[in-house]
């Protein structure tokens, strides 16, 4: 009886400090309203014992059990962080070694390390009952070293000629060549063509995924691309292609886009916040720049898939410790802006614990779920913020203030106006804005940090500590809540009343 009575003395306060009413009533969700968690299976969670064959947790370049149920039984622990899809490595068999899944044997099979065909099913069907689409990393630009196609008399011109690439800029060569010595498939042979689209359409029939992250895109040629994604497309509605162009010109990335692959992972994006948020006192500008291009370039620069870190890079937390900063301040710098500019934040496993790592494959360290939550609290508020606020993913995006590191953006979408606030300084820092900047008359409510800025006649002042950050929505200004305050009268009234009752029934 009395937890009951403590959570009715609760209730009110819970209401009162609610999101605000204004926000946009909710719109039918797409794709730039998510937020993808990136997952390399074998490295993430141990599931099922009875798959780890060859498993050596202190090799690595071993297999470290990780699979399919492992990635079951930690769904809900992703989606409390409010992460809407997850990203997985590829699933397919691979031959020995293959722990990342690049290195295909089989294009039919699911590697037996990660489970079975009917586990990874089950793992889609989860994922969908907690409103979680499923991306499927999938490569088609290559096969594993030693695949049985290359002993193939009838198969020897499914590949190009062995030839590894030495001019990057030569177009022929970074389509033909052998990437890393992996044999290169010809996607201009037809019959290669044909089974790699046909492949592709199979397991989104199959197992009702909802997106593939296309690996390699830059060295396979432009016109594979246009059939392959308008047959895929075919098969499932709003089947999502985010395309890994690995370049810094914006402009050679997004004309793959002509070929109908939705998206892209940003890379000029990854190349300045991975600087800039790793260190203090570094300006923002150059980040508010990637976007004016990308506005520029870009059909939709909303469908961006923007990153701090990947499997394929030294870890974000590295950076920071060679920079002599503190990681988790870092993480927590770059994850303010990852969830509120504009993009889709793709966050790959292991950051919400500051996982460290160098060049692969220590970049790919095993997952550990026993650590400190700070990190994992704070993406909690900022994934809350990211779902509930439509300006956060649909809003167009302005620099208000910067200087040194000390940035502050306004983000608008109808009648909801968020300002994002980040002090990436090594001192507090006050800014002022007029009435021309932000409307005149309202306040400024922080969602993130709590904070409070009323208006004044001459505008408002933001005022922020040292590496910290603050997610505001542009309200009415609250004064008095009448109706509030006589709730809480008639609650507290009939508390005392049932405190004098059941005082006088025990004497009783």
């Amino acid at each position: 009886m009395g937890k009951q009575w403590l959570n009715l003395l609760l209730l009110p306060f819970l209401l009162f400090y609610t999101l605000p009413a204004q926000a946009a009533e909710k719109e039918e969700r797409n794709w730039q309203d998510e937020s993808i968690y990136f997952i390399m299976i074998d490295r993430f969670n141990n599931g099922d014992s009875s798959n780890d064959y060859e498993v050596n947790v202190k090799d690595p370049k071993a297999y470290h059990g990780g699979d399919f149920k492992g990635i079951i039984q930690q769904l809900d622990y992703i989606k409390e962080m409010g992460f809407t899809a997850i990203w997985l490595t590829p699933i397919f068999k691979n031959e020995p070694g293959g722990y990342h899944g690049y290195w295909v044997e089989d294009f039919y099979e699911v590697e037996e390390h990660f489970g079975t065909l009917e586990d990874f099913k089950k793992l889609v069907k989860e994922a969908h009952k907690r409103d979680m689409k499923v991306i499927l990393d999938i490569v088609l630009n290559h096969t594993g070293y030693h695949h049985p196609w290359l002993n193939d008399p009838d198969k020897k011109d499914w590949f190009h000629e062995k030839k590894e690439i030495s001019n990057w800029k030569d177009k022929e060569e970074v389509e033909n060549g052998w990437l890393f010595g992996l044999p290169d498939l010809a996607q201009e042979n037809p019959e290669v063509k044909q089974y790699l689209i046909d492949m592709a359409k199979w397991w989104i029939e199959e197992t009702d995924i909802d997106g593939y992250r296309l690996d390699t895109v830059k060295h396979v040629p432009k016109v594979f691309w246009e059939e392959f994604a308008k047959e895929v497309k075919s098969v499932k509605k709003d089947f999502f292609l985010i395309g890994e162009v690995w370049h810094d010109d914006p402009r050679y990335i997004a004309d793959y886009g002509k070929y109908g692959i939705d998206a892209f992972v940003d890379y000029p994006f990854y190349y300045e916040a991975s600087k800039i948020f790793s260190n203090i006192d570094q300006s923002i500008q150059p980040l508010y720049d990637v976007w004016l291009r990308n506005k520029t370039f870009y059909q939709n620069p909303y469908l961006l898939g923007t990153f701090l870190d990947n499997h394929d890079t030294v870890r974000f937390t590295r950076l920071a410790l060679q920079n002599k900063q503190y990681p988790v301040t870092r993480v927590k710098m770059g994850l303010t802006y990852l969830f509120t500019a504009p993009g889709i934040p793709i966050m790959y496993y292991g950051t919400e614990i500051a996982l460290d790592g160098g060049e692969d494959p220590d970049n790919r360290r095993l997952m550990n779920f026993r650590t400190d939550k700070e990190i994992i609290d704070y993406i909690k508020k900022l994934g809350e913020l990211r779902n509930t606020l439509p300006s956060l993913t649909r809003g167009d995006f302005e620099l208000l203030y910067e200087k040194n590191g000390m940035a502050v953006f306004k983000r608008t979408y109808k009648n909801e106006t968020a300002v994002i606030a980040i002090n990436n300084t090594s001192e507090s820092q006050k800014v002022h804005f007029d009435n021309e900047q932000l409307e005149p008359n309202k306040e400024l409510r922080g969602l993130l940090a709590g904070d409070l800025v009323r208006s004044t006649k001459d505008g408002y002042d933001i005022i922020l500590d040292r590496e910290t950050a603050e997610i505001y929505v542009l309200t009415e200004k609250s004064g008095l809540n009448i109706p509030f305050i006589a709730s809480l009268i008639v609650i507290y009234s009939a508390f005392g009343f049932f405190l004098y009752y059941a005082k006088k029934k025990s004497k009783k």
